[in-house]
């Protein structure tokens, strides 16, 4: 008797050393991911690292603010408005620095400092019409987007209003209609009509 109940006992104590052994391979699997997650932001993979901090800030760049004002230089170069105000200008410049007093001249005949600021203004004025031209590519690539997705949905729309329409045709091409109907009755009545006479003879 005692042997019996050692040779049960085995198998109970095989079955409870394999349950221990899987309870604590689970709590291993979850100590290591709890590791994992506590683990610092600056060692994990799946967290993005923060910015180092410099000692002078960087002051933030809002690409579409100045998008926005390059549009509006751009819009303002491309008028009419634009060219008087510049024609004006120059043509000031240019009378002033040729008849007015030699002591109040600051630019003399070749007209150097007028050369340097219209050469100035021309190159930022070309980067400034790129800017805005690339922002009106991007506008009309967006819109045109939008209306090939409308244009999709309009078409889609048409070919499930022609299939219901011709299954409309084909469904009332299959229901009497009132002639039909009248028609019909009609041959009823003569039917009863003769049915009555004949009860009558």
């Amino acid at each position: 008797m005692p042997g019996d109940n050692r040779r049960r006992s085995r198998p109970d104590d095989r079955r409870g050393s394999r349950s221990a052994e899987r309870r604590g391979a689970r709590s291993d699997e979850r100590r290591s991911e709890d590791r994992r997650l506590t683990r610092p932001a600056a060692d994990r993979l799946d967290v993005p690292r923060e910015l180092r901090r410099t000692l002078v800030r960087r002051r933030a760049y809002d690409a579409d603010a100045f998008g926005r004002l390059s549009e509006r230089i751009a819009r303002f170069l491309g008028t009419g408005q634009f060219l008087v105000y510049m024609t004006a200008t120059i043509v000031f410049w240019v009378l002033w620095n040729i008849f007015a007093p030699e002591h109040l001249r600051w630019d003399q005949y070749p007209f150097i400092f007028l050369t340097l600021a219209l050469s100035l203004q021309a190159s930022y004025a070309a980067p400034l019409i790129l800017l805005a031209q690339n922002r009106q590519e991007a506008r009309d690539r967006v819109q045109y987007e939008r209306d090939r997705d409308v244009d999709a949905r309009s078409r889609a729309d048409m070919e499930f209003l022609a299939r219901e329409m011709a299954s409309l045709r084909m469904s009332v091409g299959e229901v009497a209609t009132r002639d039909f109907l009248r028609s019909e009755l009609r041959s009823l009545l003569a039917e009863l009509d003769k049915d009555r006479e004949d009860d009558r003879v």
